[in-house]
């Protein structure tokens, strides 16, 4: 099942509303009132009904995961009443497909490791990335799905893509191994860690990892489609193109670390939960550095990736300014000798 989240208006405001995608019959099932509607059927009142439905499928993919299979039972439940709560799958209004408690972005690629320290770190990689999977924590309050539109954050003159899957994390654990940690995963999404390239480079000798140069915005969507539907991960094709034109066509390969060895190193001393957000790192020439290009205000860039669907997201034509930026301090350290 590809699993999505929609935004509905509503007299109280904006509320989201999990939904089942069926990209070839271009619909969306509201998948809790598809459900309310399912229960109806089988003798429960109106109110109650809705209730319940809400309950086990909430607009929250990450709490409606938590709850095991009796989330899964009651979504495929619900199809019985698809056809009295659907909407067509081009006049919705997506959000982010995934709404993670925590959102962490691996490095895994070797293609894409040795495009960027060849071109932006004029470098050989540095021999820890092949000592153990390296990651970050990124912001989970700057999420954007499917057709929503990214501000271009002013601060910026290199705004850059890359076109990772993302692993959504299907029930909680704690020091995995590669054997069992497959298991723990729910599904795949296409994840952008959209990326401001100078201010990455002026950030990362700060030694705190990524800060500005990552966390304006992260895409995600359009929608999660579950493990049974991925036959293999590895060997999925993958395209980006901006503004209708093809940049680059890459495919899922050359794996520093695997996505089972990838779960189980997060997982170490620490705890996967149900909703997480794992990226796989960038796929080889899956982003604009590497074939020398940037996306502009008023882009649109696109994210295909074989098995889930296309990322759509278009970049506001006018630049987000800061309301305030930090001036540059004076370094104390310029005659220091060690």
């Amino acid at each position: 099942m590809k699993f999505g989240r929609i935004a509905v208006d509503t007299p109280d405001g904006e509320q989201i509303r999990l939904v089942a995608a069926e990209p070839d019959s271009g619909r969306v099932i509201d998948l809790a009132r598809a459900y309310a509607l399912t229960l109806q059927r089988k003798g429960a009142e109106p109110e109650r009904a809705r209730a319940l439905a809400l309950a086990v499928l909430p607009g929250s993919l990450a709490a409606g995961i938590g709850g095991g299979s009796i989330f899964l039972d009651a979504a495929h439940d619900a199809l019985a009443a698809a056809d009295d709560a659907s909407f067509a799958i081009d006049e919705v209004s997506w959000r982010a497909a995934v709404d993670s408690p925590v959102i962490r972005d691996g490095l895994t690629f070797e293609k894409h490791i040795q495009n960027f320290h060849r071109i932006v770190a004029k470098s050989q990689p540095a021999r820890s990335i092949y000592d153990r999977p390296g990651f970050f924590k990124g912001t989970t309050a700057m999420s954007y799905g499917h057709n929503q539109e990214l501000p271009y954050p002013d601060f910026t003159e290199q705004l850059d893509w890359e076109l990772e899957i993302g692993y959504v994390v299907g029930k909680s654990g704690s020091n995995l191994t590669p054997d069992n940690a497959m298991d723990h995963l729910f599904g795949i999404t296409v994840f952008n860690d959209f990326s401001a390239r100078d201010i990455q480079g002026a950030e990362m000798p700060i030694g705190m990892g990524p800060q500005k140069c990552k966390d304006f915005g992260y895409g995600i969507g359009p929608w999660v489609t579950t493990m049974d539907e991925i036959k293999s991960i590895e060997g999925l094709k993958g395209q980006v193109r901006v503004n209708g034109k093809v940049l680059s066509e890459t495919k899922v390969e050359d794996f520093v670390y695997t996505p089972a060895e990838l779960l189980a190193y997060v997982s170490i001393s620490d705890r996967l939960q149900p909703g997480d957000l794992i990226g796989s790192g960038t796929m080889g020439f899956g982003a604009g550095v590497e074939i020398g290009t940037f996306l502009q205000p008023g882009d649109v860039i696109e994210l295909e990736l074989e098995g889930v669907g296309t990322l759509r997201t278009p970049i506001s034509a006018e630049r987000e300014k800061a309301p305030w930026w930090p001036e540059p301090r004076q370094y104390p350290h310029e005659n220091w000798v060690a």
